[in-house]
């Protein structure tokens, strides 16, 4: 059984009593297993007790039936549903079967939101290096919004053209974290860290010519950052940037009392 945390206790309560659930299911949902036992796939349903936000499903070289399954049995346990590295194939199936999903083509994200509790937010802000580092900027963005943060998004700002990201400082300057996209040398996290008074979570990306080494070489720069805010995710990892941003605003938030 799911040991509930007292807001979504109130929640389901608040609902039993409005007439919006009925005894059964209230009852259903407070005695719910903790695990979604569909053969293959064991779906965890305590994740968002424990860690604060439910499952997320990495959708690369699953078959869209298997997604499919796992999105029904989340919505059916009232799981606000991200998928991450869905291909346009399996997103036209899917919204066939559940038309109020939201696909990002560019991120390659699929989300299925479910009325949920407001959650504390806290302003993340995503900034890219530039136009080729989109997709994984997307990815990083669409994983702060279903975490319920304020995202504001610079692009194409790389160090190139620094005047560009200094023109850009106001936009960033309150945000709780800064997620920084960059592929090449990946030296735009440095900077963004030397301007900014809060956490710099540094995503390399895999665009660069040969002897970028797939983002290796942007990896190997971020983790050499000089500046002393600047921690640094895998590889073309937006939904790991996104989701740090979105805990450090959140628990930012809460530490305000906001």
């Amino acid at each position: 059984m799911i040991p509930f945390d007292p807001t979504e206790i109130a929640r389901l309560a608040e609902r039993l009593l409005s007439g919006e659930m009925s005894v059964e299911d209230f009852t259903g949902r407070m005695c719910q297993p903790s695990i979604a036992d569909l053969g293959e796939v064991q779906v965890d349903l305590d994740r968002s007790r424990r860690c604060g936000f439910p499952e997320v499903i990495y959708a690369q070289d699953k078959p869209v039936e298997t997604i499919e399954t796992i999105v029904r049995a989340m919505v059916e346990h009232g799981i606000d549903v991200l998928a991450t590295r869905l291909s346009a194939e399996k997103a036209t199936v899917l919204l066939a079967k559940f038309p109020l999903g939201r696909y990002n083509a560019v991120g390659r994200t699929f989300r299925l939101p479910l009325p949920q509790p407001p959650r504390p937010c806290g302003k993340v802000a995503i900034v890219t290096a530039g136009t080729s580092d989109l997709p994984v900027a997307e990815e990083a963005r669409e994983t702060a919004l279903w975490m319920g943060a304020e995202v504001v998004t610079v692009q194409d700002v790389g160090v190139a053209g620094p005047h560009r990201l200094t023109a850009s400082l106001p936009a960033i300057a309150d945000a709780d974290a800064v997620v920084v996209v960059a592929g090449m040398e990946g030296a735009l996290p440095s900077v963004v860290g030397g301007h900014v008074a809060c956490p710099v979570i540094a995503v390399p990306t895999s665009v660069g010519y040969g002897a970028s080494f797939g983002g290796l070489a942007a990896l190997l720069g971020m983790l050499n950052s000089c500046a002393a805010n600047v921690t640094v995710v895998n590889i073309d990892a937006g939904f790991k940037g996104g989701y740090i941003g979105g805990l450090i605003a959140g628990n930012a938030v809460r530490r305000r009392g906001g």
